[in-house]
């Protein structure tokens, strides 16, 4: 199977990819946390866009780690390579050089919507009457299910099972004639979350749903324009961050200049999504003019005001609670320490031992360190509590090395409803919070005393941000109704996608 493939955006579901079958990938441990969603970067107007995004898909790795692809302009032909795994296991030096191009997009991607295959790997190509195009989205369209039934009624052929490919299907079914225009039409077809960024031959264009649920920046770096997900991928090559995109915005960046459109009516609330703050996004990162880290600190502070326990040292769960907890024991002038150690080394998938290692799965990634745990009253921090279950493990670890008393306390309220946005979560049924009451879950964990830091104190902590969240996860009220996507009526007859190959 080839690794690369140079086409006219033609991009098959087995050509110029790499992977094994999904079947022969060992079982993933459940973290007790909702699963990132993905992660877009794309740079227009560089001598060397497809390094430059490998760089930026490898600082944005925390958003996705089941597939990476990159996609490079190259004149009229776009090169793509895209794999299973983690991005530095995929893209060398060689693969790169093969990339070549000035103008580049790439994707990192956990699955919120569609299947984990090869095939549901982005960015995803089509060629259309009016050249190739390459698109990179990172959400959830809600009404992508009632879309695709209709474009299948009508003739549509979908290659994948992702949610993304409906908005590659109406952009080349389109009949406007730019492809900014082509985007605005297929875009307003679609509700719920997305930010993408959707490559041609010239043209980088980079978009935003009118509620703002996903972030996306924009930056310069050696006079060309980089967008990326999160800024800390624009603070590893070196580039300045010149702004985020507004709701509801479409940059189009077009020879070397930028033009900014808002063809959609911008949500006057902004519904940005609260969880990339207490958790999603990488501390360093900027998430709409305000500092991850320095936010996550002061979820702990409250937390400490909001739940005061008497205790002897103040652990986090790492990397998840980390900062929070930094912030909870200075507000409660108790000791911080990092005693359970986290092997960083971990990858998604192992091979599990017999039964006979009890707890492997949570201790192959932490261990406590007994000589600081040894009679002491134990404040652990971390952010969220999703199923409860390497809770469970992790207390009972903190037990079984000499801890008199362990506090459950948590940076953000009770998880008691699932994301339709663009983040991977349980199901009702499955999220501990919403089947059981605190006393319960210290029941279930063996927890001394559980703290969920309040809604009222999450919203206050956001208020200073001004700007609107989304808190559907913990609030159970969605901004957008999942129910609420019909199709748009008077779809234009859809001609379909060549596949060739050079």
């Amino acid at each position: 199977m080839r690794e690369d493939r140079d086409s006219r955006c033609s991009d098959g579901p087995n050509a110029g990819e790499v992977g094994l079958d999904p079947q022969s990938l060992f079982q993933e441990h459940l973290d007790d946390h909702f699963h990132d969603q993905c992660g877009v970067f794309g740079i227009h107007g560089h001598s060397e866009a497809a390094n430059i995004t490998y760089l930026g898909l490898y600082a944005l790795q925390h958003r996705g780690q089941e597939s990476a692809g990159i996609v490079a302009a190259d004149g009229g032909i776009h090169r793509t390579h895209r794999a299973m795994g983690l991005v530095a296991d995929h893209f060398g030096e060689a693969t790169l050089s093969r990339l070549s191009g000035r103008h580049a997009i790439g994707h990192v991607r956990y699955s919120t919507a569609g299947e984990s295959l090869i095939q549901n790997a982005q960015p995803f190509c089509a060629t259309t009457d009016a050249g190739p195009v390459a698109i990179a989205h990172n959400g959830n369209l809600i009404n992508a299910k009632a879309v695709r039934g209709e474009l299948e009624g009508r003739g549509s052929i979908f290659s994948t099972t992702a949610d993304s490919e409906v908005i590659v299907q109406l952009l080349a079914r389109s009949r406007e004639k730019s492809i900014e225009e082509r985007l605005i039409d297929a875009l307003s077809r679609v509700k719920g979350a997305f930010s993408l960024l959707v490559l041609t031959s010239d043209t980088l264009i980079a978009a935003r749903d009118p509620h703002g649920f996903r972030p996306l920046s924009l930056g310069r770096l050696d006079g060309a324009w980089v967008a990326a997900s999160e800024t800390c991928a624009l603070d590893l090559i070196g580039a300045t961050h010149e702004r985020d995109l507004e709701p509801g915005e479409l940059v189009v960046i077009r020879r070397g200049r930028i033009r900014s459109l808002r063809p959609f009516q911008r949500d006057p609330a902004e519904r940005f999504c609260i969880f990339e703050h207490i958790y999603f996004a990488r501390p360093d990162s900027v998430l709409n003019g305000h500092s991850v880290y320095a936010f996550r600190k002061e979820l702990g502070r409250a937390l400490a005001r909001e739940h005061p326990v008497t205790a002897d040292l103040v652990v986090p769960v790492l990397d998840s609670g980390n900062t929070a907890a930094m912030g909870y024991a200075e507000a409660a002038s108790i000791p911080y320490e990092q005693a359970m150690i986290r092997n960083h080394y971990v990858k998604r998938t192992f091979i599990e031992p017999a039964q006979s290692i009890r707890h492997f799965g949570v201790k192959v990634k932490h261990n406590a360190v007994r000589d600081i745990l040894k009679g002491k009253r134990v404040v652990l921090v971390d952010d969220s509590i999703v199923r409860g279950t390497t809770l469970i493990k992790l207390v009972t670890m903190l037990r079984s090395a000499g801890a008199k008393e362990v506090h459950l306390r948590i940076s953000s309220p009770p998880t008691i409803a699932p994301c339709h946005y663009g983040i991977d979560t349980p199901t009702r049924e499955e999220l501990i919070a919403s089947q059981h009451t605190t006393e319960e879950i210290c029941d279930i964990t063996g927890a001394d005393s559980l703290g969920y830091l309040s809604l009222e104190q999450l919203r206050e902590a956001a208020r200073g941000m001004r700007r609107g969240f989304c808190d559907a996860c913990f609030s159970d009220q969605y901004p957008v109704a999942v129910d609420a996507g019909e199709l748009a009526p008077q779809l234009s007859l859809f001609r379909p996608i060549e596949l060739e190959e050079e």
